[in-house]
């Protein structure tokens, strides 16, 4: 027997099952039980795009350090499917367990001699104990959490707690699930040794962080942001987005005296039909969104111009998933940072927002808001699957009831029956936005329609030359003075001086944190700045010009914000190191500190070293 992993609260479980077998709830017990027992677990859900039959994993990093970001490495494996059983047996680290049904014997050739094995003959006990053939499949699920409940010792109070919670309103599924689970637990206490080198302990790391997923988060931002139209088509995966904003607005956008609907939601007949009738909603004053990811921003194009060329506010989510095409429609990257930067033909810069978590989907989904209105222009607000469809722990969403929304600049009945200047792309101040005026505000002034086509300073049609220039430097003015406006980068900075950098954004944020502990461990300090948006803020390009190398960290295969930052910030392209990962998979905080280090020995680059005291 190898020498086993031993470790308490520092550990990945990895689940390895059928999709459509049910064991999705019986996995979020156990993340959900570990984090009762007060150690932050962060689950993943690694699922096929067809509906039942495929392989599907679910991954829990327990990490009483907080480390959130995938770490890779398995070092326990519950393998519950033969269809996947080599590869998920290879994925565990040396000296880890492998959990498995024990019912059907396996030829030695199935194992390794490097790790652990523990059998418990499930299906054997649901056939002895059940005769229905759905009911063996459900409770062998249940069971299995049994049985890992007392090789982890995982409190089991908290399990069966966790139970009753979730058939609630099905009072009768509650004991049946009970008596799976001890049923799991007593055989595994009473025929293994328990426990096992990797253990939970109770411990007071959650703190008052909510456990929440980005989609739902983001939902609930576009509610306080003050959003009442939203049209979408559904695509994996941000359909979770528009049925959460659905429930939020069930909840809060109905008339608590009249009981009649404050809100609008529209599934279309496809995205192109969504982006448009965001875009009529938000020109006729409304605050108005659609939910999508890749494919759907690629039908939205030529909307997406008439909204820039316009100026009309709208809002997108584009929760990224692994394209080009169809692609993996279940698999997380982040691929579409170019394609929405430059949406539409012709010379088109749009607004983007990065968010890390869920805390940070809340808070830009509310602010895009006020961003597109003040802007008068769609500004895209980029999850991806990673943050928008799985659940993490994050700082509770906060909101300031003094808060007001931003309209932009809106010329009331008032300023125009006095008579007050109005030109719909008129720009008075100097910063490249102008006034708008709601439809119907004054029956003789103001703005009736709009269109894509050229036109000056007034609105009137024209295709002059110098006239249509001068419009397209304006809104470039106007893209100017968003950099002051969106949210700015944050900077972690090395314990020691360093000329080296790290540019990181979105979803790669966990994963960077604990790879910059893990350079540092090592003697190789690296600032880093976590970009928030795009245009630029000036810290961005500071940050750089600060730095010898700078390495650009994202999940994608053309380094696209590296791209971006060589266009817009006018950057030596030397100077951007890329560090990509696109199979589809969460990067890990391995791979980030494995390429950092492997470059910086392919450039020579020597480090700073820490000085040991």
């Amino acid at each position: 027997m190898p020498k086993p992993i031993a470790r308490i609260n520092d550990f990945v479980v990895k689940f390895a099952n059928v999709n459509g077998s049910g064991s999705a709830s019986a996995n979020q017990l156990f993340a959900r039980a570990i984090l009762r027992m007060g150690v932050p677990a962060t689950p993943r859900n690694i699922f096929p795009s067809n509906i039942q039959g495929l392989p599907t994993w679910y991954e829990v990093r327990i990490s009483e350090a907080g480390y959130l970001g995938a770490r890779g490495g398995i070092d326990l494996m519950v393998a519950m499917n033969p269809q996947t059983w080599d590869k998920d047996v290879a994925g565990i680290e040396p000296g880890g367990y492998l959990f498995y049904d024990s019912s059907k014997p396996l030829p030695e050739s199935k194992f390794r001699d490097d790790i652990n094995v523990i059998g418990v003959p499930l299906t054997e006990i649901c056939n002895r104990a059940y005769t229905d053939a759905r009911q063996r499949q459900l409770f062998k699920n249940i069971m299995y959490v049994g049985a890992l409940s007392a090789l982890l010792e995982v409190d089991s109070a908290e399990i069966e707690k966790l139970i009753g919670e979730q058939f609630a309103g099905k009072d009768k599924l509650i004991a049946p699930n009970v008596a799976a689970f001890r049923m799991g637990r007593d055989y595994a206490l009473s025929n293994l040794d328990c426990p096992i080198g990797l253990r939970v302990r109770r411990a007071a790391a959650v703190g008052d962080r909510i456990f929440v997923d980005g989609n739902s988060a983001a939902a609930l931002g576009c509610v306080y942001g003050g959003a009442t139209v939203a049209a979408w088509y559904p695509i994996t995966p941000s359909s979770s987005l528009a049925e959460a904003f659905t429930r939020h607005c069930r909840r809060y956008r109905v008339g608590r005296e009249d009981g009649k609907s404050r809100y609008a939601i529209i599934q279309a007949e496809d995205e192109l039909a969504s982006i448009g009738i965001v875009i009529g909603a938000a020109w006729n004053g409304a605050r108005a969104f659609t939910a999508t990811s890749g494919p759907g921003i690629s039908l939205m194009q030529e909307f997406l111009g008439l909204a820039y060329f316009a100026e009309i506010p709208a809002v997108l989510f584009d929760v990224q998933r692994a394209g080009p095409s169809t692609g993996m429609p279940t698999r997380t990257q982040q691929g579409d940072v170019l394609s929405c930067a430059y949406a539409s033909h012709g010379d088109t810069k749009h607004v983007l927002l990065f968010p890390e978590d869920p805390h940070e989907c809340f808070e830009f989904g509310a602010a895009a808001f006020d961003l597109a209105d003040r802007l008068q222009t769609p500004v895209f607000v980029l999850l991806d699957l990673e943050i928008g469809m799985n659940e993490r722990l994050c700082a509770p969403l906060a909101w300031d009831d003094a808060r007001r929304m931003d309209r932009g600049k809106v010329m009331t009945f008032e300023d125009l029956e006095s008579g007050k200047e109005f030109g719909r792309y008129l720009d008075v101040d100097g910063d490249g936005i102008p006034y708008r005026t709601y439809p119907g505000t004054h029956p003789k002034r103001g703005a009736f329609f709009t269109r894509g086509t050229s036109r000056d300073r007034h609105a009137r049609y024209s295709e002059e030359g110098p006239v249509y220039a001068d419009n397209m430097q304006r809104l470039l003015r106007k893209f100017e003075t968003a950099k002051g406006l969106v949210p700015k980068p944050v900077l972690h900075p090395a314990r020691h001086s360093t000329r080296l950098g790290a540019i990181y954004y979105g979803s790669t944020s966990p994963a960077m944190q604990e790879a910059l502990d893990a350079l540092e461990s090592d003697g190789t300090c690296v600032d880093a700045l976590r970009v928030r948006a795009f245009p630029f803020r000036d810290e961005v390009i500071d940050f750089i010009a600060a730095h010898d190398e700078v390495f650009v960290v994202e999940q994608n295969r053309d380094a696209q914000l590296r791209m971006l930052l060589v266009n817009e910030g006018g950057i030596d392209p030397a100077r951007l190191i890329p560090v990509l990962h696109y199979d589809g998979t969460p990067i890990t905080a391995r791979f980030i500190a494995g390429e950092i280090a492997k470059k910086l020995a392919a450039f020579n680059v020597t480090p700073l070293r820490k000085v040991v005291s």
